[in-house]
This record gives structure tokens, C-alpha cells and sequence, in this order.
């Protein structure tokens, strides 16, 4: 958890993740003879007095490379203390603006694909940053598997299809070899799709079946003292309090699911925390966040604003307009003379 007391005002500087039409992310050198020289960075500066954050950004963007912001939304906030003062990264995701980027100020800039930006030298509040543009904006946690495997994996299948690009494979009733199987198979629908792929399962199960990572029930993580994984594999948890967030801090995962949000079908008893409260308990935690517990994609926007990473959800993906027509498509393959009244061929 970030070391700087409630009270204590840190410098806070406006951050921009700027992308090309290729996806790839712009980052900076910083000057010789500064702080951090010769470090890689995200563009932005700190605010000036009595300046807004979504101002500073847009004059920090015009100073130092010449666009122009039309659009950007809140991405992550990373608090980080210096031995010499605290900083409050607030970082933002720009999503339209004029002009080509270069370094107006002199400083070398350069595009990178955001998955290689872990391997460049970034200071240490920028990791998290690294982390959260690597990252979607939903994270699907797929149901408990029925017997009908196939028909599981043609549903998960059409998410993909429709857009998922990383989820959470539960599947804690199967046998051994029915896990691996099912686990396999998932693994590579994620592959063909450019999708990542994370195991409900314990950490060393999802390097052995190359899974991209591992999710930690809050059970698992409350018994751990150590990152499970390295660097290289994802690891995620759940967590319910802020006592649960702390935790995952200490083990050092790269992002969490924080539930229940809004009240839900599967747990009616449980006590919804409210955007208010999430919000709250985000802000105190420098990884990305995903809202769990009634979300679905009409709340990615909220989620945004109140500090998320985006949503999580198990009925508000899985069930979806395009899952539930694979489900139409299946069952007409299984069944073919109940469709419509034949043709030729």
C-alpha cells in the first residue's frame, strides 16, 4: 500500500497514455541532468496552481509533443513517495487527438507495442501504469462448467469472438484430467483469439498447462506471503475489504477483482460496497482494479470514473447477445430438423 499519510499533500503531475492507430504506446527519455535521467516515462507534468487535472494534460500534451487532447478518460491514479517528497501520478488514457506527436522539448520519444513496455527502464510509479495499459477494460470470469464441455467452450468461444481478450477459467468440480482438458482447450481458443487466458486454480497449475497467469481466490491469497509467479505470468486476486487489499499489495499481484460492487444474484446477502466505497478503497492501492459483483459493459464508463480498471463479470459477458445466439447455433446443429423449412442443399 502506498506509504504517504492521509494528510501529507504529494506533488501531483498529469499523466497521458497516448496511442497510434497501431496500438502502440508513446513513451519519453528524460533529459540528462534531471531526476531520473535517462529513464523511460509516460508524457505529462504537474499541475499549476489552481489548475484542473484534464487541463494540465492538455497543456502538458501541446508543450512537450505538439497535439492537441480532444478526448481521454481516467486510466489509473499511483501514489509514490521519493526520498525527497511523494508524487500522485494521475493518469489518464487519451483517446482522440489532433496533431503527430514528437518531442517538441528535444526529448527522444518512441512508440512501443504494449506488451514490451515490462523490458524498458521506467521509475517505479510508472510500473503499475505499464500494468494497466496491458490490460482491457473487462475481464470475464466464466461459470462453473455443466457436462456439456462443448457447448461450454462453443459459448466461451462466441465471448471471444465478441470481444473478450481476458478471462478467468473456473472450473473447481472437475476431475484432473477433465481440468486439464478443459484447460488445454480454453488455452488455445484464447491463443487464436489474442486473448489471455488466467486459471482459477493453485499457481503452479496454470505454469505447468502455460496459462498466462493465475487467479487467487481470497482464500489462497490470505495464505500466501510471496508473489506465487514471476514477473513474466500475471497474478490476480479477489478481494472483498481493504484488509484483502493490503494483503494482495504485500504478495505483490499485478491487478485485482474488488466485490461486490452492486448487489448480485449469486450472493443476495452479501453487502454491496457501492461505487462510493470502491472508489475509496482503489485509491489507496497503486494496481489496477476491476469492478466485480452486478456489472456489466453499460458500466465500464462509472467504473472508469470511480478508478477502475473496468468491469468483471461472470451473466453480464458470458451472457451475452452474441454467446446466447451460439447457444441458438448449437442447439440448431444438435437438433437441424427443428429449424426453419428447408431449401436446396
Amino acid at each position: 500500500m502506498p506509504s504517504i499519510a492521509p494528510d501529507e499533500q504529494p506533488l501531483h503531475v498529469a499523466v497521458a497514455v497516448v496511442a497510434n492507430e497501431r496500438g502502440e504506446i508513446l513513451i519519453a527519455r528524460r533529459p540528462q541532468g534531471c531526476h531520473l535521467e535517462g529513464m523511460w516515462e509516460f508524457p505529462g507534468g504537474k499541475l499549476e496552481p489552481g489548475e484542473g487535472v484534464q487541463q494540465a494534460l492538455r497543456r502538458e500534451l501541446e508543450e512537450e509533443l505538439g497535439i492537441r487532447v480532444e478526448a481521454a478518460r481516467p486510466l489509473i491514479r499511483v501514489r509514490h513517495r521519493y526520498s525527497d517528497g511523494c508524487v500522485l501520478l494521475d493518469v489518464w488514457r487519451v483517446t482522440r487527438y489532433r496533431g503527430a506527436p514528437f518531442g517538441r522539448e528535444g526529448q527522444t520519444v518512441r512508440w512501443v507495442e504494449p506488451e514490451r513496455l515490462p523490458a524498458f527502464d521506467f521509475p517505479p510509479p510508472n510500473r503499475p501504469i505499464c500494468t494497466a495499459v496491458r490490460l482491457p477494460d473487462s475481464c470475464l470470469i466464466t461459470p462453473e462448467p455443466s457436462s456439456d464441455l462443448r457447448g461450454f467452450l462453443l459459448r466461451l468461444e462466441c465471448c471471444l469472438r465478441e470481444g473478450a481478450r481476458l478471462f478467468q477459467l473456473r472450473a473447481r468440480r472437475l476431475s484432473g484430467k477433465e481440468y486439464r482438458r478443459l484447460a488445454e482447450q480454453a488455452i488455445s481458443l484464447a491463443r487464436r483469439h489474442g486473448a489471455q487466458v488466467l486459471l482459477n486454480a493453485a499457481p503452479e497449475r496454470a505454469m505447468e498447462l502455460g496459462a498466462d497467469g493465475v487467479h487467487l481466490s481470497s482464500r489462497r491469497l490470505l495464505s500466501l506471503r510471496l508473489r506465487p509467479l514471476p514477473a513474466s505470468h500475471w497474478v490476480a486476486a479477489s478481494c472483498h475489504d481493504e484488509r484483502e487489499l493490503r494483503h494482495a499489495a504485500d504478495v505483490g499481484v499485478d491487478f485485482a477483482l474488488l466485490s461486490p460492487v452492486l448487489p448480485t444474484a449469486s450472493h443476495p446477502r452479501a453487502a454491496a460496497v457501492g461505487w462510493e466505497q470502491f472508489q475509496r478503497l482503489v485509491e489507496q492501492v497503486n494496481f489496477p482494479v476491476y469492478a466485480l459483483g452486478g456489472m456489466d459493459k453499460r458500466h465500464i464508463s462509472i467504473a472508469h470514473s470511480h478508478g477502475a480498471q473496468g468491469i468483471a463479470a461472470i451473466r453480464g459477458i458470458w451472457g451475452g447477445t452474441g454467446a446466447m445466439l451460439c447457444d441458438k447455433l448449437r442447439d440448431f446443429s444438435a437438433h437441424p430438423s427443428s429449424g426453419a423449412a428447408g431449401g436446396e442443399g
